[in-house]
């Protein structure tokens, strides 16, 4: 006996693939979308229809570039955790933060992150992009004497080299007269360029690195930096760890693709912020030249703590209002389960949390959380201490921009683009000299 019918089997491939087939794939559609929404493990997390039955909206959110508004209006509707995808939670609650990011059995990261890898420079994943928390643990120890705070803070004349290097130009359009948007001009034109394509940031980290290992081999590298150090970890524990020069190259390319827009957006959120607050940046003027016999030029970091603490505070607000990163730093959830506002989340499926959208929790931050008010930073250690706990931003390093009188040539908003980077456009200023 026949399992299917005659006329089924009869059918041609042309009325299967135009007749039954569409039909076929409309069912199975409406089938997944009746089990998304009623009977899948996330099925009573609040949120989205659509959101809940297909991932493509998440994907249209994040290219139209203003997830960060649209989660915000998600959480103001159905609450601290929503569904962001079938397979994908989030939550608002401060209080989740240590349940997602912990330290001890961290949770592993998703497959979002290995997409911005090099494999072309080398095969070992950065800290960045690695998923295994065991491999990340040992390549952590490897580089981590690199990364401390003592180390960096030796390098701080390096650093000063920018910052004069970006005063340069700034007077160069004082001195001209022109307006500017400081939404392009805090990155000068070369590394503007290069960072137009990934191939552009891999070039340079591979020309860097290779410019830099010839003079230390040669013996006549004229400074001590990080790419030097890095040199010496190949030299001295490279055969040990598998530490090589290609990782010594990846190390610069991370550094160029993170580093320079996280830098470049923190920079923008503080001017932008200051610009439309008169008072504030008023404020961190007079700190600024009532300790100005004792600073250095350019303004080093231990200084900017110990003598300007309204400034780095305003600095501070900057990144609280306006973090580097505008998207769910996904997680998996743990073997056991996470419970987020509530709900349970069982294993295996992502979470996460919006630094634009966690940075808002009135309960950390205060019914004045949207307002620019660098004093909510200065009020106790123990407040500066419970929002630091809360602050998603990539740290808190200070740079005080000074000498120059930068206003707002158009009193209107920036515009932002939200795609992973939460980059700002259309900053318009006039700057003059003081």
């Amino acid at each position: 006996m026949a399992i299917l019918p005659d006329t089924v089997l009869g059918l041609s491939p042309w009325t299967w693939l135009f007749k039954v087939g569409p039909i076929a794939t409309l069912v199975y559609a409406l089938l997944w979308m009746v089990y998304a929404v009623t009977l899948h493990p996330l099925a009573k997390v609040p949120g989205p229809f659509w959101a809940s039955v297909t991932r493509i909206w998440y994907m249209y959110q994040v290219y139209k570039g203003d997830m960060d508004k649209v989660q915000r209006a998600m959480h103001k509707r159905y609450g601290p955790v929503v569904r962001l995808a079938p397979n994908e939670v989030t939550s608002a609650s401060a209080a989740d933060i240590p349940k997602i990011y912990r330290f001890a059995d961290p949770l592993l990261k998703t497959d979002f992150y290995p997409i911005w890898g090099a494999p072309q420079i080398s095969k070992q994943p950065d800290q960045f992009t690695c998923i295994d928390e065991k491999e990340h643990t040992r390549y952590r120890k490897i580089v981590a004497p690199v990364y401390s705070l003592g180390n960096i803070l030796k390098h701080q004349d390096y650093v000063a080299k920018c910052t004069t290097l970006f005063l340069e130009r700034m007077t160069e359009f004082a001195d001209k007269k022109e307006q500017v948007d400081i939404g392009s001009a805090i990155v000068s034109p070369t590394v503007f360029r290069a960072l137009k394509s990934f191939e552009g940031i891999h070039t340079a980290a591979v020309d860097v690195v290779a410019q830099r290992v010839k003079k230390i081999n040669a013996g006549i590298a004229d400074r001590i930096d990080m790419l030097q150090q890095y040199s010496r970890i190949v030299r001295d524990k490279g055969e040990q760890t598998g530490f090589t020069d290609n990782e010594v190259t990846l190390e610069a390319y991370i550094a160029m693709l993170a580093g320079s827009d996280t830098t470049a957006i923190a920079l923008r959120a503080a001017l932008y912020f200051l610009m439309k607050h008169p008072g504030k940046l008023a404020k961190c003027r007079e700190e600024i030249d009532a300790h100005r016999a004792s600073l250095s030029s350019p303004i080093h970091y231990t200084e900017s703590l110990t003598q300007l603490p309204y400034t780095s505070a305003a600095i501070k607000e900057a990144m609280h209002l306006h973090p580097s990163v505008g998207l769910s730093m996904q997680r998996h959830s743990p073997t056991t389960g996470v419970v987020l506002c509530g709900h349970f989340i069982p294993p295996g499926w992502r979470v996460g949390c919006n630094p634009c959208i966690m940075h808002f929790d009135r309960t950390v931050f205060g019914d004045d959380a949207d307002d620019f008010q660098p004093e909510r930073w200065l009020e106790s250690e123990a407040r500066s201490r419970e929002m630091d706990k809360s602050l998603l931003t990539f740290g808190s390093g200070t740079r005080v921009l000074r000498h120059f009188d930068i206003s707002m040539a158009h009193d209107r908003p920036w515009k932002t683009q939200d795609m992973w980077f939460h980059t700002q456009t259309d900053i318009i200023v006039n700057v003059k000299r003081r």
